[in-house]
């Protein structure tokens, strides 16, 4: 039986925004028999593996969170939700069923446009395999590279990637892979990360709003660009133009992980192997 206790994490000291106070309320509105704990720096241990520490050391919040999530809910089971999901509509029905995970539809390469979104929300019993084969591969790696930048994989390609390997299929339908029922997008992510439209079926439990607490302002205005430009152009000219919009952020970024001559040196190395 899943732990009538839902986990969310809040690193780096900064209060709550009201948009996630708001989503947190809608959670106590549709689950008023369950607990809820934020995980912090004053209850969690941030040093609890290398790919913590270096990410808690550059101030990587969302990355922090990445790991802590599967550890937490490994060791004591429950519920998680980025803070940035609402919950729309009661999930017992879901919870009796057992641990899930929900899809994304995404643009990702090589993803056959549905992934594993960790962040929409996650339902566990304590000890379980997948959670256990998840957290090995955070302890082997690193979130800086042997480069010096930082390692900016997001939790999705991982979970997904761990995932396949225990036969999910890539495709938008139910499927339990290893005890852990994996629901389609409209379950918990009816919002189009690239354009914003929301499109609620009868299915819809949450919605993740896309806060991108990892990303920088900038990041996020290059973001919001390519949004509003896929709308009139599509999906291939937003990518061109937004990579145009964004070039000399990303210069800047490079110098600022690599130098001036390292830069350099990776941009030649980047023409070189396309060449």
């Amino acid at each position: 039986m899943i732990p009538k206790v839902i986990h969310y994490c809040w690193f780096g000291g900064n209060p709550l925004p009201k948009d996630a106070k708001k989503y947190i309320e809608s959670w106590k509105k549709y689950c008023p028999d369950i607990k809820i704990i934020e995980w912090n720096e004053s209850n969690y241990n941030v040093n609890c593996c290398d790919y913590v520490k270096e990410a808690y050391e550059a101030k990587k919040w969302a990355f922090v969170s990445d790991y802590a999530r599967f550890d937490i809910l490994y060791r004591y089971g429950g519920l998680y939700f980025d803070t940035d999901v609402e919950m729309i509509k009661p999930i017992d029905d879901i919870l009796k069923k057992g641990p899930f995970m929900g899809i994304e539809k995404t643009n990702i390469q090589d993803s056959n446009g549905e992934v594993i979104n960790p962040g929409l929300g996650l339902a566990a019993t304590p000890g379980m395999g997948i959670y256990k084969d998840i957290l090995s591969f955070y302890n082997n790696h690193n979130f800086y590279n042997p480069d010096g930048s930082l390692n900016q994989t997001t939790v999705v390609e991982y979970t997904t990637k761990i995932l396949k390997k225990y036969g999910y299929k890539g495709k938008n339908q139910i499927q339990c892979v290893d005890g852990i029922y994996i629901y389609p997008a409209d379950y918990f992510c009816p919002m189009n990360y690239q354009t914003g439209e929301i499109n609620i079926t009868r299915n819809s439990r949450t919605i993740h709003h896309y806060s991108s607490s990892w990303l920088t302002d900038e990041e996020k205005r290059h973001r919001n660009f390519e949004i509003k430009v896929q709308k009139i152009f599509g999906v291939k000219i937003a990518k061109i133009l937004k990579d145009i919009y964004s070039l000399p952020y990303r210069i800047r970024r490079k110098i600022e992980t690599k130098g001036l001559i390292g830069t350099i040196v990776f941009s030649m190395k980047k023409v070189v192997k396309k060449s």
